[in-house]
């Protein structure tokens, strides 16, 4: 028992002299990396948007669940649309440069932030979305409230909106997560990881170490927030029939076929209707880090058809 209260009093102690060094020498640490793009206030907040190129269409790129610094980690996607369309990347509330907000995590106000903040920078609509991951499911309920504003969407091995029955993780896994992230472990075991995004695959240096320092700071309770309000978003957009003349491209990536198998997918595009079709790409989930060449090919060609 005494071996035991030692080990716990070595432990707690570490922990403390963590809590301490984070914050006295790491907690204004993002305030000295300036943002890619605009800054726009929606609600009282700022919201950060990133964009370049200037086609015609206009392109917009939603991330995923956790990504902590979007602008970077879609950026070599960008360069690579960019030579064709004008491309967007909107970092919603509570990750990159983009505000935490106490606002609940609902389709409805991810959708309205997501068109407010785009107006405000001066993009019209209609917009092709590009959502990754969790963000299908906001990108198919804007595309049923306001079709008029979409002309289509190239799903980035996003969320079924046809699978619903699923759980919320356990609360007490995000209550350790923030201890840790506080007491400075988040930035000891994320920095022994070699980083996803690579200069092999076009990533920028600066890239590579703003989005490893926001990937420190990455869970707040907004992200929380996101997180446990996902499974009644998804159930609220399969109960909203989707719009049957909004052309919809699926790319699915083989690590998640592999990993939920292909019904997964076909229930999906089935509920999208006749105007989706769906493409492999041999990828892991986050496709956009590795296979810039396949997505651009994929949505040249789409969009192409669709015209």
């Amino acid at each position: 028992m005494a071996v035991l209260a030692i080990i716990l009093g070595v432990i707690v102690c570490l922990n403390i002299i963590g809590f301490a060094i984070n914050k006295i020498f790491f907690a204004n640490e993002l305030e000295t990396v300036l943002p890619y793009g605009q800054m726009v206030e929606v609600n009282g907040q700022k919201m950060h948007v990133y964009s370049m190129g200037a086609g015609d269409q206009t392109v917009v790129l939603l991330p995923g669940f956790g990504v902590s610094l979007p602008s970077a980690d879609f950026g070599p996607l960008m360069r690579a649309l960019s030579q064709d369309y004008c491309v967007v990347s909107l970092e919603y509330f509570g990750i990159g440069f983009s505000d935490p907000t106490d606002t609940p995590r609902t389709n409805e106000n991810y959708t309205e932030e997501t068109r407010t903040a785009l107006a405000l920078s001066g993009f019209k609509a209609p917009y092709v979305l590009m959502p990754h991951s969790a963000s299908g499911v906001y990108s198919e309920y804007y595309a049923a409230k306001y079709p008029d504003e979409v002309s289509a969407i190239i799903m980035l091995d996003t969320t079924s909106t046809a699978i619903t029955g699923s759980k919320n993780p356990p609360k007490i896994l995000y209550t350790f997560g923030k201890l840790q992230q506080a007491c400075g472990l988040t930035r000891v075991t994320y920095g022994l990881v070699p980083p996803a995004q690579k200069a092999e695959n076009g990533y920028t240096k600066k890239e590579i170490g703003d989005y490893k320092l926001f990937a420190y700071h990455v869970l707040n309770d907004t992200i929380i927030n996101q997180s446990f309000t996902l499974i009644d978003n998804i159930n609220e957009v399969n109960a909203i029939p989707f719009p049957q003349d909004i052309p919809v491209l699926k790319l699915v990536s083989t690590q998640t076929e592999k990993k939920v198998g292909w019904k997964y997918q076909t229930d999906h595009l089935n509920r999208l209707g006749a105007m989706a079709e769906s493409r492999m790409i041999d990828s892991s989930h986050f496709m956009y880090q590795t296979k810039i060449e396949e997505i651009c090919d994929a949505t040249n060609t789409f969009l192409e058809k669709i015209d």
